[in-house]
């Protein structure tokens, strides 16, 4: 059964993005942000190495999206970041797994990812199954 686990995260200072739409985290010390990659590498390196990897991205910050919306035969588009938005889609990995509990244990883990002072993210991670 494939699986993707959406990595949301929220405004703010610590765990998000701020008001100019980038990530707060390109601003977190250097080594608490090793520490977070090394975490999210070596979970990677796991799915991978269980045989569950299907496929894997991380987005870039909310400030360089786009939004477009046909009208006619035009394409408006906006820029970034929205004063509504309080959260935001970070990244995804697809994931070819036994069960629904397989993959939210697996979300639970990657949730854990350490922040900027070393504790748990406890980021929201979508789980839906591919149809």
């Amino acid at each position: 059964m494939k699986f993707i686990l959406m990595m949301h995260a929220r405004r703010d200072a610590n765990t998000g993005f701020n008001d100019k739409g980038d990530w707060s985290l390109f601003s977190w010390p250097k080594s608490a942000l090793k520490k977070h990659m090394d975490f999210l590498n070596a979970f990677n390196a796991d799915l991978e190495k269980r045989g569950a990897l299907v496929s894997i991205a991380g987005l870039s910050p909310p400030g360089q999206a786009r939004m477009v919306k046909a009208r006619g035969k035009s394409l408006p588009t906006t820029d970034g970041v929205f004063p509504e938005s309080k959260e935001f889609l970070a990244g995804w990995w697809i994931i070819d797994v036994a069960s629904i509990e397989e993959a939210c244990e697996l979300a639970g883990r990657a949730s854990s990812a350490p922040g900027p002072d070393g504790e748990p993210l406890n980021m929201e991670i979508e789980v839906r199954q591919l149809m």
